[in-house]
């Protein structure tokens, strides 16, 4: 993982790891980011539930809909919107891209 700038997008594995669904939790520039594949299309979204912290990749996904698994708050992974109370704050989301089968981040 190398990265120039706080604004480049960093190679975290391979897509086909995350099979669609699936979340997976990869730790990134020190920090705690859940990969989500919503019928083939990745979204990044940080492992924090606005509410108090939970796990949130640990959660069920539902369409774009992704559940803490402690209080049920539910956020929209591709704008980290509050879909669902108890959280009062959306959640931080990045961006991802996908080259030649490979997964990057911007996670600056």
């Amino acid at each position: 993982m190398n990265a120039t700038s706080s604004t480049s997008f960093v190679k975290v594995g391979k897509a086909a790891e995350i099979p669609p669904g699936s979340v997976k939790i990869i730790a990134v520039a020190g920090r705690m980011i859940a990969f989500c594949n919503v019928g083939g299309d990745l979204f990044a979204v940080e492992d924090r539930c606005s509410h108090d912290d939970g796990p949130l990749g640990e959660g069920a996904l539902d369409g774009f809909a992704i559940e803490c698994p402690r209080h049920g708050a539910r956020f929209d992974v591709r704008t980290g919107e509050v879909l669902c109370l108890p959280a009062p704050v959306p959640v931080k989301t990045f961006p991802v891209k996908v080259e030649d089968g490979d997964l990057y981040v911007q996670a600056g």
